[in-house]
Parts: C-alpha cells; sequence; structure tokens
C-alpha cells in the first residue's frame, strides 16, 4: 500500500493498522535517506506517530502546524509529497532539513531555533480569530525546548488567551543529550490517565443524554475540580489556563490519533503531554541517540560513519580549555544545552564541579555568566553563533556596563554549510562589535585558537569573544595569534584583507594572481573589534585599492569598518570591493559551495581583484 510515498492523500484516512504499517515503512525510508545525505535522525525517528496522527486529525494545507527548533520535520516532509526528494536533504540546491514555508504550502513557519513554537502559534491563534477565518493552531515542543525561557512567555500567554490552540509537549527526556534542571523533573511527575480521558468523554455524553443532564455535569465537574484542588497538586499547565491531556505513549498510533482528535474537538489552549523515545525504530539510535542527533553519512547496517571525522576547531578548544583549567581553579565552563557539539564533554569529565549546562537558554547563561565573573570567577560560555543572538541584551546591560570578564567561545562563526539560514554564523560581528568594551579574536588555526584563549582567559580584564568555524583548519597552520595584525605577504597593487579560515582562499588567490603579475599584500586580522587599522592604512596609501573578505553579514561587517576609518581620514581609495555574505541570510550546502555562490573561495576573490586592478 505505501510502495509509493509521494502518492499519499491527505489527510490521512486510514485505519490503525494502515498507520501503524505507515509508520513502519517511514521509519525504514527514514534511515536509509539520511544514511546517505546526513541530517538530524533520532529526533525524527522518535516523531514518526506523532506526525502520521497529525496528519490524521489536521489538514496541514490550512491548519497551522509549528514545530519547535523544526529538525524533527523530515517524516512531516515524507508526508507531504517530499519522499522523492530525500536524496536532496540538506544538500545545495535542494530540499532544506527545517521547515521552509517558500518549499511546501504545508509548511507553516520556518524553525531553527528552540522554544519558540508556542510564541509563534499564538499569534497565528490570535490572527485567525482577527481575521474571523477558521483553522486549527497546533505547536509541537520538545522538553529540551522547554529549558529556555521563551517558551514559558508562550506558554503564559497561550494559557490566558482563551484561543483554540493545541500544544503537544515531545517529551523523550532529551534534547541532545539528557536534559537538565527542573523541568525534566516536572514532566517527570505529571500523569493523567488515558483511561480517565475515556471515562470523561462517555460520561459527558451520558449525562448529556438525561433530562436535566448539562446540569448535573456541571454540578459533578464543579464538585471534581474542588476535590482535585483539595488533595491533588496542581498541574502547572493547569495553572496557565490549558486543558492539560497526558501522558500518553507517543508511539501508540491510535491513541495518539483519538486524544489528538479530542484536543481538536475543544475550546480553549490545550496541552497534551506525550512520552516518546529518542531513535525509536533503530537499535543504534535507541542505543546512543546523542550519537545520531545530527550525523553524517553513515551505514545503516551497523550505524558507523562512513567518512570518520577529523580533528576541528570545537575539540581544540574543549582541550584548550582543560590545560587553562588545570592551571587556573578560577575558570569554568558554561554551556547551554551543548556539552559536546561545542567540545566540552572532556572538561564535564574532568572538572565537573566548574562545568555548568544551563539547557538551552542562553540569555540565563550569559547573565549567569556576569554574575560569576562579579564574584571572581572566570567564565567561559561556549555557544554556537546564532545562538549567542539571543543574548544581546544581556551581554550590553549584564556584562559591559560593568565590563566584567566574560569570556565568549562563539562556536560555528561563520558559514556553517547544511543547516542553512537558521545556523550561519553571519551576524556575530556585527552585535558583539557594537558591545562596549567587547574584544573579537579571530583565529585561522588551531594554534591561533589556543593561543588566543589564553589570552582571552588570562590577560584580558573585560568581555572577549573567541570566534571561530565549524569544522578544521583550511590550509594555514601558522600560529601569529600574538599580534592584533598581521602581513603575511607584501605587495603593490591590492590590500587583500581577511581573517579566519578565509585566509586561507586569501593566500591562495594572491598566489595565483602572482603568476599573473598581479601584486596582493595580503593582511590577516587576529583582532577583528577594536579593529587595528593602521597596517591596513600604510597599505592602502601604497596600493590605493582594497578588498576585505569575510564571511559574515555586510552590515556591521569589519569592511565597512575599515572603509569608514578611510574617509574620516580622507584616504583615497582607486577601487574598495568589500566581499561578503550580503544580507547574511545563506541557504544550505556544503561550505565550499557557499563560498563558491558568494564569491568568498579563491576564484571568487581572484575574480573581483582581477577587475580590480585593470
Amino acid at each position: 500500500m505505501w510502495d509509493h510515498l509521494d502518492n499519499i492523500t491527505l489527510p490521512l484516512d486510514i485505519t490503525d493498522a494502515q498507520g501503524e504499517e505507515l509508520c513502519r515503512k517511514l521509519r525504514h525510508e527514514l534511515v536509509q535517506s539520511v544514511s546517505k545525505t546526513g541530517g538530524h535522525l533520532a529526533s525524527n525517528l522518535g516523531a514518526v506517530e506523532l506526525t502520521v496522527a497529525i496528519h490524521r486529525v489536521y489538514d496541514t494545507r490550512t491548519d497551522r502546524v509549528v514545530f519547535d527548533v523544526g529538525h524533527q520535520c523530515y517524516i512531516h516532509k515524507m508526508l507531504t509529497g517530499r519522499a522523492g526528494k530525500m536524496n536532496t536533504l540538506r544538500q545545495f540546491g535542494g530540499m532544506a532539513g527545517f521547515p521552509k514555508s517558500t518549499e511546501s504550502v504545508h509548511d507553516a513557519f520556518i524553525a531553527g531555533h528552540a522554544s519558540d513554537s508556542v510564541s509563534v502559534g499564538v499569534g497565528m491563534a490570535r490572527a485567525r480569530t482577527l481575521k474571523g477565518q477558521d483553522y486549527d493552531v497546533i505547536s509541537i515542543i520538545g522538553d529540551g525546548a522547554l529549558t529556555g525561557g521563551l517558551a514559558y512567555e508562550g506558554l503564559s500567554d497561550a494559557g490566558g488567551s482563551g484561543e483554540r490552540m493545541v500544544v503537544v509537549v515531545n517529551d523523550n527526556g532529551m534534547s541532545i543529550k539528557r536534559n537538565v534542571g527542573g523541568i525534566s523533573k516536572l514532566l517527570r511527575r505529571h500523569h493523567l490517565k488515558p483511561t480517565y480521558l475515556g471515562f470523561k468523554r462517555w460520561y459527558r455524553r451520558f449525562t448529556g443524554a438525561l433530562p436535566g443532564g448539562r446540569h448535573l455535569y456541571a454540578l459533578t465537574h464543579r464538585i471534581k475540580k474542588a476535590i482535585k484542588g483539595t488533595l491533588l497538586p496542581c498541574s502547572m499547565f493547569e495553572d496557565m489556563g490549558f486543558t492539560y491531556l497526558g501522558p500518553v505513549d507517543g508511539h501508540n498510533l491510535s491513541e495518539l490519533t483519538r486524544l489528538l482528535a479530542y484536543a481538536k474537538r475543544l475550546e480553549g489552549p490545550t496541552l497534551l503531554h506525550i512520552r516518546t523515545i529518542k531513535g525509536k525504530g533503530y537499535p543504534p539510535a535507541e542505543r546512543t541517540p546523542a550519537n545520531f542527533h545530527g550525523v553524517t553519512p553513515f551505514d545503516p547496517k551497523t550505524g558507523l560513519a562512513l567518512k570518520p571525522s577529523g580533528r576541528d576547531f570545537s575539540a581544540v578548544f574543549g582541550d584548550a580549555l582543560c590545560r587553562l583549567a588545570e592551571a587556573n581553579p578560577d575558570i569554568a565552563a558554561v554551556t547551554a544545552a551543548m556539552e559536546s557539539g561545542t567540545g566540552l564533554s572532556g572538561f564535564a569529565e574532568r572538572f565537573p564541579e566548574r562545568f555548568f549546562d544551563v539547557g538551552i537558554a542562553e540569555g540565563h547563561a550569559v547573565s549567569m555568566c556576569a554574575g560569576m565573573a562579579k564574584q571572581g570567577i572566570v567564565p567561559v560560555f561556549a555557544v554556537y553563533s546564532t545562538f549567542l543572538q539571543r543574548s544581546y541584551d544581556m551581554l550590553i546591560h549584564d556584562v559591559a556596563i560593568q565590563k566584567l570578564h566574560v569570556v565568549l567561545a562563539v562556536d560555528r562563526a561563520g558559514l556553517v554549510g547544511s543547516d542553512g539560514e537558521t545556523h550561519q554564523g553571519s551576524f556575530d560581528v556585527s552585535m558583539l562589535s557594537s558591545v562596549p568594551h567587547m574584544q573579537i579574536l579571530a583565529p585561522s588555526s588551531f594554534a591561533e585558537l589556543e593561543t588566543m584563549l589564553d589570552y582571552a582567559v588570562n590577560h584580558v580584564d573585560g568581555p572577549v569573544a573567541v570566534r571561530y568555524p565549524r569544522g578544521g583548519e583550511n590550509g594555514y597552520l601558522d600560529n601569529s595569534g600574538t599580534d592584533p595584525t598581521v602581513i603575511l605577504r607584501h605587495g603593490t597593487h591590492m590590500t587583500l584583507v581577511t581573517y579566519g579560515v578565509l585566509i586561507g582562499e586569501a593566500l591562495a588567490a594572491a598566489e595565483t594572481l602572482a603568476q599573473e603579475g598581479i601584486s596582493c599584500e595580503v593582511i590577516k586580522l587576529n583582532r577583528i573589534a577594536p579593529v587595528d587599522s593602521g597596517p591596513v592604512l600604510d597599505s592602502v596609501r601604497v596600493t590605493g585599492r582594497l578588498t576585505v573578505v569575510e564571511e559574515v553579514a555586510s552590515h556591521g561587517s569589519v569592511g565597512r569598518e575599515l572603509a569608514t576609518q578611510l574617509c574620516a581620514l580622507n584616504v583615497k581609495l582607486k577601487r574598495l570591493r568589500l566581499l561578503n555574505t550580503g544580507d547574511g541570510l545563506v541557504t544550505h550546502g556544503t561550505v565550499p559551495q557557499l563560498w563558491a555562490m558568494l564569491g568568498l573561495d579563491r576564484k571568487g576573490i581572484s575574480n573581483v581583484i582581477r577587475e580590480a586592478v585593470q
């Protein structure tokens, strides 16, 4: 029956048995596809029955299903006409790894970061009310995302809104690794048996058939609430204004379907709490779900990666921080649910009393670091570039005003590749450079990362960020990290400025151009805020031309800062070329593919300089 998933008709009009067979088919196809393309596997395996049940009850062409984070949307994509495109998942020019409204009418909202689905959902529900329309709104949020404060802002407002919407809490006890904090303990205590809900539905029908039954039901309902409020511990969600249903087995398709259909008929906000197993149905992922959160291509029979990953900047950072912590007992490491992703697993094992995982709560992490720094600790917050965006207010209000020594280890800075627009680290330079007293360091090699981290931890008395890319080095292996600016190659026709791993592309371009008689002076910025512009100014007074290459958004880029300084000093240029990511919204693909698309690779740089010196 399910030989051609692209021919599925929605909403799914199928029996429970057919649905269970569909779930088995989807799991098999999912493992086979992701084993070739890479992507987020364990979270999608855990959401198969939930996604099928949603498509049995709702029509996603008009009903709005909002995924939180969104990386668990693969089954949804397979059910909405895109199963045949799974071989292009996260590939350049192919299907995105997150929901994307421009890709399908079934994708209600793009989602790549955690904790926003309830806020988005209540906004959609209010829009429905204001416009007098009729559709359902379903927000799906994981228990990991419930460690983020934004989730509670949304829940609080949704619960008090009176709007008809359903919030599904997908509780698997994990985000990437096992969840931390009080919310995971709270969810384990919530319990409302599905048999009770069945009795409640039957009792409502029974009393409704009796003379005066509606009054009898209302009376007994008030008595029940009074007894429950007196004798039983309260439900946080009920206190917020939700009708709470669950927890229910998130892999019981028939029960999920019945509860979603019941929730759809209720007036006002409803919260359905389901329990799932991350990696469900694929033994390697069930055994070690953290290893299968985000995967590269692997052998589906064994679960082993086809190409073992090499050493990367995250691992170098983790090892370097451990060495620094051995010498300095005041160093502490902080992460926002990204222990392994940021290279801190070793630190957590060696210094558990100085390691703090605060959950998906980046704003809290920065404020907590400010408190630690105020009391004499040196906190090092390891965080992905795009996740740090949530902390802007705290960086200014809690850190910068008092010039506190908080160290930011900004991972995944620059282009990260296949995760696409939601994860490209294009904005941290403009954001961080606007924070008072902030220094920003940009290593180009592993050795420079170690040198700059030591400087940031031991020789700075205010806020400092060390930003480094996903993955490994790019040709440049030296260590010039002790100088804010360094000239790597002298030339007379063009001043070529860059930083980070793009230095490899710049040097290669300069070598190519030298063979054509075009001489480039290559300047590497190790500190990009405050930028040390002296060597650049001296160089352009000779060359008369400036090209700045960086994988960040144009607005707030280092290139614009240098151009402003040149203008202020009345330095005349024959040519000025700023190569960057434009508005910073860059699609998915491999990093080399994206560099080539944006003209940031050696070929693109060479072409621009060739034109500029004519």
